[in-house]
């Protein structure tokens, strides 16, 4: 069967959605959502983030050199989409999504207290790619509640309800399918 051509659009989908938090705790904050946002390297533990210029986050995290990246559930799927909206220059997100802007252990940005998992960032290096710079982030501390987490103490995304964005839409994460590295234990398929 012949491939249908889609041209040229961003389309490395799915990824998951995050919610990066900017500012302090007692002072201005804001809280945006973004599925452009991974991991990017493991030596140092890197983090990136796309933000485009004309955001608050991205004024914000730039003065600073900090953030925060905050994984959320299923059942934060509402606010998350929210945060996405509406801009933190005409409301209080963390207010209307009814979320805790809780001190950080290493940063001065909040992370979301009802967010499974944190992850601190501080600011590497920033480079401009076209409507979006790409903020590298080294991560300097990752929280998580403990019923996020499977018995081997790692994060479990079933656990913790993650969820991830494609084209406009929203899914939840959580059928295992493999762990890395069982392709070289088993014959191929």
């Amino acid at each position: 069967m012949d491939k249908k051509s889609l041209g040229v659009t961003p389309a490395v989908y799915p990824s998951g959605v995050v919610l990066v938090t900017s500012g302090t705790v007692d002072g201005p904050k804001n809280i945006i959502t973004l599925a452009w946002a991974g991991n990017c390297a493991a030596d140092p533990p890197m983090a990136v983030i796309a933000v485009r210029p004309t955001r608050l986050s991205h004024k914000m995290i730039v003065e600073s050199g900090e953030f925060v990246i905050n994984i959320p559930n299923a059942s934060q799927v509402w606010a998350t989409d929210y945060c996405g909206q509406v801009s933190g220059r005409r409301e209080d997100k963390f207010a209307r999504c009814g979320f805790t802007a809780a001190p950080s252990g290493k940063v001065k940005s909040p992370s979301i207290k009802e967010c499974p998992i944190n992850i601190e960032c501080v600011v590497r290096n920033t480079v401009r790619a076209g409507t979006h710079d790409v903020i590298l982030g080294e991560i300097i501390a990752v929280n998580a509640d403990p019923g996020a987490l499977g018995p081997d103490g790692r994060i479990d995304t079933a656990k913790a309800g993650l969820i991830a964005y494609g084209h406009g839409s929203y899914y939840e994460i959580g059928q295992h399918i493999g762990d890395y590295g069982f392709s070289l234990e088993q014959k191929a398929k």
